[in-house]
């Protein structure tokens, strides 16, 4: 079937991008909150929590590429993908509520399979629901600049997400009492919100039908060998992948850091909010910026900013103090800002060149593939979290030792920083542009 090229209605891309909204949501709350609430909620062991975390995600990411092969291959009245989004929106806000309900386990080996089953369970549907709904991305639109205005919309949603999730975990516990009931209570509100925006992007978007011989043909690992003989594609993953790794350590750590190094808990929340705000406000931005100096580019300054924020906080977060940190924050925004949209319109050109070069459409390949790296990236960022917490002798609910404070200004410093720097290096090897593009697709007669 050939790629639909024609412009999106503004109805269509709210449609589509209000999935995000929930989905980053999910994000931000596991990326914010789930080590905290493993260690200091649960009772479970630093190094014992970040196993688990790890555990999940690696099962994450082993079944994406699976999910994304089956959505690739499905033929229903309803398309190819949109049936997943319908099937899995109510388990996974229910696995949602279950994870963070905690047991009443009384051994450290108990809790520890728990998590890992619990974040199993959870994570399995994620991939269910989120897998199909990326993979919908290029088949909605082939333009060149109309990938990158679709994803504006769905990453405006994303980060109003992103912010619901920062901002509203804390009220929410506090407000249904706190503690572990607390946390099964907001579990379950943030988790049936996950369920609607699910359910409204069902509704809200329409995919064309489908044929038997629009199918891919390749089998199972014939598919993936030529996903990664897509050279633009292998060098955006690999960026994405230590992108997504950054972005978890500093933001597990921040309820750490303020709690810890400025003993205010609490001050995490508004802190989150500012960052989030501005980057909700320089998602557009980067949407211009990106017309006019390309996406590699504009992706650049995203890990530019972010490092020199990292930086910051290292050598001077603890000397100068709060309003330093808001101050860093603010920043670290306009990086977060334009962090969002540009690799996700990058993706759309890389399957391009794949179906121009080999004559197959694979998005559900690729997409499959693309979470299973940034999901390995975000795996080995919660293990590493939890091996430099245990290293530096972290207790929780107590006061830190100098070494365990080091361990928490490392992670939300010094490390990801490096992991920044790795990332702009890599991606100015990335040879797509918009004069390339237009070239592949005069090639395929688009």
């Amino acid at each position: 079937m050939e790629q639909s090229i024609g412009r999106l209605t503004v109805r269509q891309k709210l449609g589509f991008g209000v999935f995000d909204l929930g989905g980053n949501l999910l994000f931000s709350v596991m990326g914010f909150w789930c080590l905290n609430y493993l260690t200091d909620t649960v009772g479970l062991a630093s190094a014992l929590a970040g196993a688990a975390l790890m555990a999940g995600k690696v099962w994450d990411a082993v079944t994406d590429p699976v999910m994304g092969y089956i959505s690739d291959r499905t033929i229903t009245p309803l398309g190819r993908r949109r049936p997943y989004l319908l099937a899995a929106a109510v388990p996974m806000g229910l696995t949602m509520w279950y994870f963070f309900t905690a047991p009443n386990f009384s051994t450290q080996t108990g809790l520890a399979l728990w998590a890992a089953l619990a974040l199993i369970g959870f994570n399995t549907f994620s991939t269910v629901l989120n897998i199909p709904y990326s993979s919908l991305t290029p088949e909605l639109t082939g333009d060149y600049h109309e990938q990158t205005s679709l994803n504006g919309y769905r990453f405006g949603f994303a980060v109003f997400g992103t912010l619901i999730g920062a901002a509203a975990v804390q009220p929410l516990v506090d407000l249904f009492g706190g503690g572990r009931g607390g946390f099964s209570c907001m579990g379950l509100v943030l988790g049936a919100l996950v369920t609607l925006t699910s359910l409204l992007t069902f509704a809200g978007t329409k995919e064309k039908p489908h044929s038997r011989s629009d199918l891919p043909r390749e089998g199972f690992f014939a598919t993936y060998r030529a996903v990664f003989t897509n050279r633009p594609y292998v060098i955006l993953i690999i960026t994405y992948m230590l992108h997504l790794m950054a972005l978890t350590l500093l933001q597990g750590i921040i309820i750490y850091y303020t709690k810890y190094v400025y003993n205010d808990a609490p001050m995490a929340t508004p802190a989150m909010a500012m960052l989030l705000l501005v980057a909700m406000v320089f998602i557009p931005v980067s949407v211009l910026v990106s017309k006019r100096i390309g996406k590699k580019l504009t992706y650049q300054i995203c890990f530019i900013i972010l490092a020199a924020a990292t930086c910051g906080i290292f050598f001077l977060g603890h000397i100068l103090g709060k309003p330093f940190f808001y101050a860093v924050m603010v920043f670290a925004g306009i990086g977060v800002g334009f962090n969002y949209v540009a690799p996700f319109a990058m993706v759309p050109d890389t399957v391009a060149y794949d179906a121009v070069t080999t004559g197959s459409r694979k998005e559900g390949a690729y997409y499959g593939m693309w979470t299973f790296f940034s999901k390995m990236g975000s795996s080995l960022a919660a293990f590493l979290s939890g091996l430099i917490l245990s290293a530096g002798g972290y207790v929780p609910e107590t006061v830190q030792t100098p070494r365990a404070l080091m361990a928490i200004r490392l992670i939300i410093g010094p490390v990801p920083c490096l992991i920044f720097i790795a990332a702009i290096i890599l991606v100015r090897f990335y040879p797509l542009d918009e004069k390339t593009y237009e070239e592949l697709m005069k090639k395929a007669g688009k």
